[in-house]
């Protein structure tokens, strides 16, 4: 466990630990329901400055939020003039040195040079609904080619003080994650590879949160099967109109609890759940058993000035006998990433983004999931044109050197994973 952490710090360098919490992406229907520029809750889009943060924790809201509402004389009704709506949308060219392999015959394919646009096309909505009650989605029309689909990832309804108690009630569809490092808002094209590494990005289920002083509290509560899931009933008959969305009996808990120590913001993570076992040919088939499952993390984020903003993220993992039909043993990995976003003056931004991961007990398993391991960094330039319309310029270096293929399946790191990609991003 040490020697993973003073690994993970030392390949981040000056690459600080850091996190702030934020809950909605780039959202141009607030900044036309408030009359306001987008750089009032921006500082580069869709980077969110400490106004945007304080605009997303008080439920995404300002105190005139009913003005430019329709009550129709019904005190007890406030209703948006015009539907909330927004649109990012996302165009990229990619040169990228990565093969898809096929883990059961070691057959490749690749594309050196790839035009992925439309990247991403997202239709945002959200708005206040009451003095309390604010709601929020997304779905994405289109993504990584897959046109034809329509998917809802974020959706769901706050509370911001249940019963008056001062805690807040978050129901619906959302990131895990979000409770360290919204996804949403980062300025890399590239991800926050651990968190999906974990598992613990959407999922459905509740979030409470309390301001207890000094300490921002977090827990939550989660099916623990992600956000796909779901099967008919028929035990009380045949054909009947509902459907369970969880696929057992166990729910997934987790929380944060986070403090300002002098300018850093710092959080403890934790997760406790349940998730299916593999089995199968490379572990590519999903197993008989719910499996424990435990996450823990540490975050923390703080900034130099107004221009340089630092941040990172560490995740111990442990996967107790995740493979079925192997040894009766639990299987530890670790993994984390950091970064640094530079934003000098309203035209330019620069970030730079390190990820790793060890799969560890998990390597020389002969399954996919020896392809944990992982060591990059990425430098990205965006130019913003508008303040909502940017261009992207980014540069990711693999860092990790490939595997040689020693089991009977090709798993692990056979490839290198460099790209260069270049495109516009923008919300309206």
């Amino acid at each position: 466990m040490i020697t993973r952490i003073h690994r993970f710090i030392a390949g981040t360098g000056v690459l600080l630990l850091g996190a702030v919490f934020s809950d909605a992406s780039a959202m141009p229907a607030f900044a036309r329901k408030y009359e306001m520029s987008c750089a009032a809750c921006h500082s580069a889009f869709p980077k969110l400055n400490q106004f945007g943060e304080h605009f997303a924790a008080n439920n995404m809201r300002l105190p005139n939020w009913k003005d430019g509402t329709l009550s129709g004389g019904d005190e007890r009704l406030a209703l948006p003039k015009e539907l909330p709506l927004a649109v990012r949308a996302q165009a990229y060219m990619q040169a990228r040195q990565a093969d898809n392999i096929n883990p059961l015959d070691g057959s490749s394919r690749s594309a050196t040079t790839d035009f992925q646009s439309p990247y991403l096309i997202k239709l945002l909505s959200s708005a206040p609904l009451s003095d309390h009650i604010t709601y929020y989605f997304y779905a994405i029309f289109a993504e990584k080619g897959g046109n034809g689909e329509v998917i809802v990832e974020d959706a769901w309804f706050q509370h911001d003080d249940v019963l008056g108690s001062g805690t807040s009630l978050m129901l619906g569809q959302f990131q895990i994650s979000d409770l360290m490092f919204p996804r949403e808002v980062r300025l890399p094209f590239q991800d926050y590879m651990v968190y999906r590494l974990a598992g613990i990005t959407y999922d459905r289920g509740v979030l409470f949160g309390r301001d207890l002083g000094p300490v921002e509290a977090s827990l939550g509560l989660v099916n623990g099967n992600g956000v796909s899931s779901n099967f008919d009933l028929n035990s009380p008959g045949l054909n009947r109109p509902d459907n369970m969305f969880d696929n057992d009996n166990s729910k997934t808990a987790f929380g944060r609890l986070g403090t300002d120590i002098g300018p850093v913001n710092v959080g403890l993570f934790g997760l406790s759940g349940k998730q299916r076992s593999i089995t199968g040919p490379a572990g590519l088939d999903e197993g008989l058993h719910n499996r424990d499952k435990e996450v823990w993390g540490l975050d923390a984020s703080g900034a130099f000035g107004q221009k340089l903003h630092w941040y990172a993220q560490f995740l111990h993992n442990r996967w107790d006998r995740f493979i079925d039909g192997g040894p009766d043993r639990d299987y530890e990995w670790s993994g984390g990433f950091a970064g640094i976003d530079y934003i000098p003056n309203e035209r330019w931004a620069w970030s730079l983004l390190y990820n790793y991961a060890d799969a560890d007990d998990l390597d020389n398993t002969d399954t996919i999931y020896e392809g944990i391991d992982i060591n990059s960094l990425t430098l990205t330039s965006s130019y913003y044109f508008m303040r909502n319309v940017k261009g992207i310029a980014e540069l990711n270096v693999d860092l990790l050197d490939k595997d040689d293929q020693t089991g009977q399946y090709w798993t692990g790191h056979l490839s290198r994973e460099h790209y260069f990609l270049f495109g516009f991003d923008a919300a309206f």
